[in-house]
């Protein structure tokens, strides 16, 4: 009995030991990796990547470093690594299924990575849903609405998904459709839109703003507006034209003027 009481001594004082010693390290361990991740975010390799590509190198980077932790703790608490391996092979069926969604996603983070559909600060229209991307990280792509909304899109599904970035290309072109009574001086209506397009700053002069009858009812004539722009005053060239031309042609005295039925907002 006194020999069962020692060994039961020694073994609590042993675990014990190891117990405490795991804790230590994974304190101090925890420690290691926050400074090493504020160091990381320094570094001037780091700072000249896009910062999509920095957000995702600083998240691999953060998974990894607490892999190697984990595996530390589990060799101080003497389990031993092929029981650790094994118990990984065997659970690694029944954990690839519950984690089907989380592994396409980050795929689809790593893809995104890989062939760059869009950039930290582009505009994009995916999924049902468009905004400003704000984050791109291992397993989702942070949107932000015009009205400052959050919106979380998970990788997987971005792949999987059609992806208009409207701020790929640096110029834009506006879209407007107008409509005036059927029995207006067509020639009249083209030169009040081309000039209120003209006097406007932003818009281009190459290519040049074009206006044009496309379209009509019995009622009504339909000219679609083509304007050019840089990419940054795309909204407010879209709405100060949509303002100026239906006033323009109001005082021009087109009846029934620019009601406007199509918007393009690509």
């Amino acid at each position: 009995m006194e020999e069962l009481s020692k060994q039961l001594v020694t073994l609590c004082t042993t675990v014990g030991k190891n117990i405490v010693l795991a804790l230590l390290v994974f304190i101090i361990g925890k420690m290691i990796i926050n400074k090493l991740l504020e160091s990381a975010k320094k570094m001037p390799w780091l700072d000249k990547m896009d910062q999509s590509v920095k957000t995702f190198m600083l998240n691999m980077i953060k998974v990894v470093l607490y892999v190697v932790l984990v595996v530390s703790i589990i060799n101080i608490l003497g389990v031993p690594m092929a029981s650790v391996v094994a118990v990984l092979a065997s659970a690694g069926l029944a954990v690839g299924m519950a984690l089907q969604g989380a592994l396409s996603n980050l795929a689809g983070g790593i893809m995104i990575m890989i062939f760059r559909p869009f950039n930290v600060g582009d505009y994009v229209i995916t999924s049902g849903v468009e905004g400003v991307v704000r984050e791109i990280n291992l397993f989702y792509t942070v949107l932000t609405t015009t009205d400052n909304k959050r919106i979380t899109v998970p990788n997987g599904g971005l792949m999987g998904a059609t992806v208009t970035n409207c701020s790929s290309e640096p110029l834009r072109r506006v879209d407007l459709v107008f409509s005036c009574g059927k029995g207006e001086d067509v020639h009249k209506v083209q030169d009040v839109m081309i000039d209120v397009m003209n006097k406007n700053e932003k818009v281009l002069n190459e290519p040049a703003p074009f206006a044009s009858v496309s379209g009509g009812t019995n009622e009504a004539m339909e000219f679609t507006v083509r304007a050019w722009c840089n990419g940054s005053d795309y909204w407010d060239v879209y709405f100060t034209l949509l303002q100026d031309i239906t006033t323009a042609l109001g005082n021009a005295g087109v009846k029934a003027p620019a009601v406007r039925v199509v918007t393009d907002k690509a």
